[in-house]
């Protein structure tokens, strides 16, 4: 319980940390990427052992840890190609409602059950996550666009379900922050590599302030992923618990951040969706 709430907590200040990137002009891609490395030092640090990379690339799950991390940096730019081209309310719902992939396979995959009172919970959550999100503003989609929001649906599902295969079936808990840390470590060479071949139309901009921004978003980003994986060790609640609890709950706590540090302001559909949030929360939770 006390590792699900540390992730939370840790995944909403990444927003608040990106909200924060407007107020001081910070470079968003610069600082996603310098955020990875820190991320992977974090995981480093907090492996508490020697890192042996002979060992370490031996290890089962080393290629398929590239693997995610690079689908990591590639969620993340067709995220922000969605918010740009259809709107941030559009993607953040995308992002958020694909938590039904993770209980899906788990219930496929890993024989998890769920009862009638957890799925209407799990329903209502996804309820709960649109009216959360959803803007007042009419958003006028063509034909082309729908393929990016199924796109951040189906990858921020497949991440979820691929943390939870490496947890139940590859990872020992001392495991946790090395798999972390090569995660992220992959995520940035990625988006080294991303950068250094669109600079050949858009010159390098580093500076000071985007290796700050990335210092301030990869230390809670790192904390999100470790946290979840311990949450998913717990003997109470499924995986189809946890990932749904953690999403709503994001979304609600994200939420309520806005309101109290930034002044954002909430619709009659931001508030009920809220609501539906308490309650599904309580409803999965105890069920």
């Amino acid at each position: 319980m006390i590792a699900l709430a540390l992730s939370v907590l840790c995944s909403s200040l990444i927003f608040v940390v990106f909200k924060l990137f407007d107020t001081y002009k910070v470079q968003t891609l610069y600082a996603i990427i310098t955020n990875y490395f820190i991320a992977s030092i974090c995981g480093i640090l907090f492996y508490g052992d020697h890192v042996d990379v002979t060992t370490l690339i031996q290890k089962e799950w080393f290629v398929r840890t590239l693997a995610l991390g690079v689908l990591f940096i590639l969620i993340f730019n067709i995220m922000a190609r969605t918010a740009q081209k259809i709107g941030v309310s559009v993607a953040s719902v995308a992002t958020k409602m694909s938590f039904v992939i993770p209980v899906i396979i788990g219930v496929m995959a890993y024989s998890e059950s769920l009862s009638w009172l957890k799925i209407l919970g799990i329903l209502m959550a996804l309820i709960a996550v649109y009216f959360a999100s959803v803007k007042q503003e009419s958003i006028s989609i063509s034909k082309e666009t729908l393929l990016l929001p199924f796109l951040v649906f189906l990858g921020s599902g497949l991440i979820d379900s691929s943390i939870k295969y490496f947890q139940e079936t590859q990872l020992t808990t001392q495991e946790f922050p090395l798999f972390s840390a090569t995660v992220f470590f992959a995520a940035g060479c990625t988006g080294i590599l991303f950068i250094l071949g669109r600079s050949f139309v858009v010159p390098l901009k580093l500076n000071t302030k985007n290796m700050l921004g990335g210092l301030a978003l990869g230390v809670p980003n790192y904390f999100s992923i470790f946290f979840l994986l311990k949450a998913l060790e717990n003997d109470t609640w499924n995986s189809a618990s946890i990932f749904t609890i953690n999403n709503v709950a994001i979304v609600m706590f994200s939420t309520l951040l806005g309101i109290l540090l930034f002044k954002e302001k909430l619709s009659a559909k931001n508030w009920l969706g809220i609501l539906l949030a308490v309650i599904s929360i309580l409803i999965v939770a105890l069920s």
